[in-house]
């Protein structure tokens, strides 16, 4: 199994991704968009395609980010969904994929930074790949905006401040505006990014203060995030067997 990542910052990175397939021996690649490094365009040569997030926002043009190739990276989706490969989406990266399929990205109700709970709905319920969540768990946030909804879109969380937390939009084709994969060594950048807004946390209903996110514990949505990807690459690989 392998997996394509595409990074848009250095601060927002693979995370507990990383952990994850070190653990299952799984193989990997990356374009790390703010490097320069190109995108797959003809040889999608991996099973599953993981957008992850970012400061940008679909509409971000390249004279804005001369990195971000908004466009390019949609018609990447488009590209894997075609060729009926596995598509997660995380915060922008799920953006992306509700824009890639014609449906809008819209502005979030609140901004959220910190670690806030999502409901499951009853789709989320029903979902087999989230058997293991709870009714109600505590994650990761970090946006301004959330997914635009196609019309066979299915929302399987929300939270207080989002409608759209994990929205599926195919077989396979997940989008997370949430975020299980944070790592503490990964909050510096992120503070750093952000430091205007957390310095006026306490104007916000749903940002936290920068000590009560640097002393939260990871543990459980990175178990979440393991639950989920082990069930996408169970029931991957049985449709992929069953088509050969």
């Amino acid at each position: 199994m392998k997996f394509h990542f595409v990074i848009h910052e250095a601060f927002e990175g693979v995370g507990y991704f990383e952990h994850w397939l070190h653990e299952r021996n799984y193989r990997s690649s990356h374009s790390r968009t703010y490097l320069g490094e190109a995108l797959p365009t003809s040889e999608l040569d991996f099973d599953c395609l993981i957008v992850l997030g970012g400061p940008q926002s679909p509409s971000t043009t390249i004279k804005e980010c001369s990195y971000f190739d908004s466009l390019k990276e949609q018609e990447l989706i488009r590209n894997a969904i075609e060729n009926r490969k596995a598509v997660i989406g995380i915060c922008l990266g799920a953006q992306l994929i509700g824009q890639a399929l014609g449906a809008h990205y819209e502005a979030s109700p609140h901004l959220e930074i910190g670690y806030f709970p999502i409901h499951l709905t009853t789709d989320g319920v029903e979902d087999p790949l989230f058997n293991s969540f709870e009714p109600t768990e505590i994650v990761g946030h970090w946006h301004n905006d959330m997914p635009g909804l196609t019309e066979s879109a299915k929302v399987l969380a929300y939270s207080e401040g989002c409608p759209r937390q994990i929205i599926r939009y195919s077989e396979f084709v997940y989008g997370f505006q949430c975020h299980l994969e944070f790592v503490e060594s990964g909050y510096s950048g992120l503070i750093e990014h952000s430091m205007d807004t957390l310095a006026k946390h306490d104007t916000y209903r749903y940002v936290d203060p920068e000590s009560s996110m640097v002393n939260f514990s990871t543990n459980r949505m990175h178990q979440l995030l393991t639950y989920f990807m082990d069930n996408l690459v169970s029931e991957y690989l049985k449709r992929m067997s069953g088509d050969s």
